[in-house]
């Protein structure tokens, strides 16, 4: 196989190095026998063959992939099913087999576009291609035709499956190096565990994955440069345990569209990140909502010089930060909303003391976030230059006991609500840590949160 796509790949070095061998060889002949013209004449001659059949070989080879390419697509857009099953490995086959990265990424941009073809899951198994639909306009009835693509479900089963094998280590071809985009694709099962997606852009962009089939990333690796699941729905449970997301640095003013955003995603399902690591210019989790049963980043580790869950909306019955690290520059939770039955930070590191290079982090902020119910910092670890839970609504059974604040300073000035929260000094305030403000406690309400005077 490498031996192979070496030859495919640089048959244009090839040719090159074959005309220097022939000249090379001629000049030995010259050398052994003294026949100047005879050995330069044979060498050249040798060289003109070998260039002209390289050129042979490659326009037999773009000959070859155009008929195969062609051949495949046409049966990916057949109508019978069997047909475009047929047209899906066909397609693979031909990536296959021509693995110059062009090549190998047409074939997987008709792949990913056929899933972002227009789709009805309702009729994903049906064995119909057309059905109508007699109904009343005006008083006159009229008869409308729908057509769909018969038993769709499993053609579009098929490709994700051949998809995710091609991206898994184990892989004979692997077709991680290319880019993929799903953008708008409606999933029913997204089996990716272990796969390696390397490209420059990965794509899951208001992807839809419905409920009732496997959502698994667990152990993926995500290597590119953008990594988006922006406006994703997830109505299964996902998956992400032991994922990594380890994008490459990149320019400032790409930044807003590069890093790995799950912006804007809806977790309908509940979802699970526990182990998982976050590295590179940024990690963005803004607007998203998880409103399933339960959340889970345990043990993740958030290492990526900007981490934001600004605007998260934290819905469902349970979500837990347990045992997970913030030890990028700046890490924010600002005007986050914890309305779950039971949140916890129990454990977590939030902030690096130290970094290499770029020192410590400079801030983890919770400010104008609201902690409603049972809310627990417990254990956790505040390090960094500054903490700042400024203009924070407390409300419920928050526990920030056994907590280590170890930053340099530490806010809790002006909250717009003071109940139920719980510190190791609140019977003795004069022992409160000097780098936590205000410096009266416990802290006064912010103005516009107080009661309007009678």
């Amino acid at each position: 196989m490498v031996s192979r796509t070496f030859h495919r790949s640089g048959q244009t070095f090839s040719a090159l190095v074959a005309v220097v061998c022939g000249l090379v060889a001629g000049g030995l002949v010259w050398w052994w026998t003294g026949r100047s013209v005879a050995a330069v004449a044979a060498g050249v001659a040798a060289a003109l063959v070998a260039l002209v059949a390289h050129r042979w070989r490659r326009d037999a080879e773009r000959a070859r992939f155009a008929e195969l390419f062609t051949a495949a697509a046409r049966q990916l857009g057949d109508t019978d099913v069997a047909v475009r099953i047929a047209g899906v490995y066909a397609l693979a086959g031909v990536a296959d087999e021509f693995p110059a990265r062009w090549r190998r990424q047409q074939c997987v941009d008709v792949l990913c576009g056929y899933l972002r073809l227009p789709y009805q899951p309702e009729e994903g198994a049906s064995h119909l291609v057309s059905k109508s639909q007699r109904i009343e306009d005006n008083g006159t009835a009229v008869e409308r035709v729908f057509t769909f693509r018969q038993n769709d479900r499993q053609v579009r089963d098929t490709i994700v499956r051949v998809i995710a094998q091609h991206l898994r280590p184990s892989a004979e071809s692997r077709w991680s190096a290319c880019d993929f985009d799903f953008s708008d694709a409606v999933f029913e099962d997204a089996d990716f565990r272990g796969a390696v997606f390397a490209g420059r852009d990965t794509r899951f962009t208001n992807a839809m994955f419905l409920s009732g089939r496997t959502v698994s990333f667990e152990q993926a690796r995500f290597l590119g440069t953008r990594v988006t699941f922006r406006g994703a729905i997830f109505r299964s449970v996902a998956v992400f345990d032991r994922a990594v997301f380890a994008h490459s640095a990149v320019a400032r003013g790409e930044r807003d569209s590069a890093a790995t955003a799950f912006t804007d995603a809806t977790f309908g399902g509940g979802v699970s990140f526990e182990g998982a690591r976050f590295h590179g210019a940024r990690t963005a989790f803004e607007r998203a909502t998880f409103a399933g049963e339960r959340a889970s980043f345990a043990n993740a580790v958030f290492a990526a010089a900007e981490t934001s869950f600004e605007r998260a909306i934290f819905d469902g019955e349970r979500v837990t930060f347990t045992g997970a690290e913030f030890l990028g520059a700046r890490a924010s939770f600002a005007d986050s909303r914890f309305y779950t039955d039971s949140s916890s930070f129990d454990c977590a590191q939030l902030g690096a003391q130290v970094r290499w290079r770029t020192g410590r982090t400079q801030e983890i902020t919770f400010t104008r976030t609201e902690f409603h119910g049972r809310v627990s910092f417990a254990d956790a670890v505040f390090s960094g230059r500054l903490v700042n839970f400024a203009a924070g609504d407390f409300f419920g059974d928050i526990s920030f006991r056994r907590a280590s604040f170890d930053a340099r300073a530490i806010t809790f000035e002006g909250p717009r609500a003071w109940v139920g929260v719980h510190f190791d000094w609140d019977a003795s305030p004069n022992t409160k840590p000097a780098n936590i403000t205000p410096t009266l406690w416990p802290p006064a309400l912010a103005e516009s949160a107080r009661e309007p005077a009678a």
